[in-house]
């Protein structure tokens, strides 16, 4: 098995980065999940709610955060840390402190797209706060992350793909590339669902290994376009990772592994990198 793809997400529900290297941290790659838009009460705003966001895209630039819009001029947000109060805000049930953005920033996404972003603003996670990953699946340990949903890395396979894809396909349904998964480790793997009964993911040469945590619960985002902001069958792919129960033990549609770091902060982690499975005691 080898990595085939690695994304990083710098603004939480914006469009991702395709990478051939970055670098490991506890927190996840170097990057991502760094900003998040929150609403006017300073809870995280995803293309749950605004699927338009899938329309924006976003690069790293030597000293810079771009955001890009076919209807606008780029932004550029530096990388040096803004000047402000802290702010308290929210994702999921965590309050995390984040340092806010300029003004710029919310005037050029409502120019960007309309209404929908009107009262949104960027916020930037202070990196002296720690904010802890649940407790109930790291068996005993502890691990940490920014602005993800909950873990600091998000694991698939091609070959857990492709079985859905034949499925969706069977059932009369296109088929969805891996971008609608936004994860940030795609392994080249051939065995549908093998990443479910992995317990460690590690390179051959034992520089990084991964501890893959909790099965992925998926969400509508699946259904939209990751270029588009389309969502053209609204209830697919969702519906078919239903009816394939790749979960049984769990409610809801699962599609990759949450995972945390065990070993290798600060390494280096490349496309084409050969990987080695541990998998859990039967």
């Amino acid at each position: 098995m080898n990595i085939s793809e690695l994304n990083v997400y710098p603004v939480k529900s914006l469009q991702g980065i395709a990478l051939e290297q970055t670098q490991l941290h506890e927190h996840g790659l170097a990057w991502d999940r760094r900003w998040m838009l929150v609403d006017a009460r300073q809870r995280f705003v995803t293309q749950r709610q605004i699927p338009a966001l899938a329309t924006v895209g976003v690069a790293l630039s030597g000293d810079a955060l771009v955001l890009s819009h076919p209807d606008v001029e780029p932004l550029a947000v530096p990388l040096a840390e803004p000047e402000g109060n802290l702010r308290l805000v929210s994702v999921w049930d965590d309050h995390c402190k984040a340092l806010p953005e300029s003004d710029e920033v919310s005037r050029w996404l409502e120019a960007s797209l309309g209404t929908s972003a009107s009262g949104l603003s960027l916020v930037r996670f202070a990196t002296d706060f720690q904010r802890s990953v649940e407790e109930d699946f790291l068996a005993g340990g502890a691990a940490h992350t920014y602005f993800a949903d909950g873990y600091p890395f998000l694991l698939t396979t091609t070959g857990s793909l492709a079985a859905l894809n034949d499925a969706l396909v069977a059932g009369g349904h296109d088929p969805v590339p891996m971008s609608r998964f936004r994860p940030n480790v795609v392994i080249d793997s051939d065995t549908p669902w093998a990443e479910d009964r992995w317990a460690t993911l590690a390179d051959a040469t034992g520089t990084f290994q991964f501890a893959l945590r909790k099965p992925c619960q998926r969400c509508k985002i699946t259904t939209i376009d990751q270029q588009t902001a389309v969502i053209q069958e609204p209830a697919e792919p969702l519906k078919t990772l239903l009816a394939l129960n790749t979960q049984p033990a769990l409610k809801g549609a699962h599609f990759g592994q949450n995972a945390t770091l065990l070993k290798g902060d600060g390494a280096v982690i490349r496309v084409g990198a050969a990987l080695e499975a541990r998998e859990r005691d039967a």
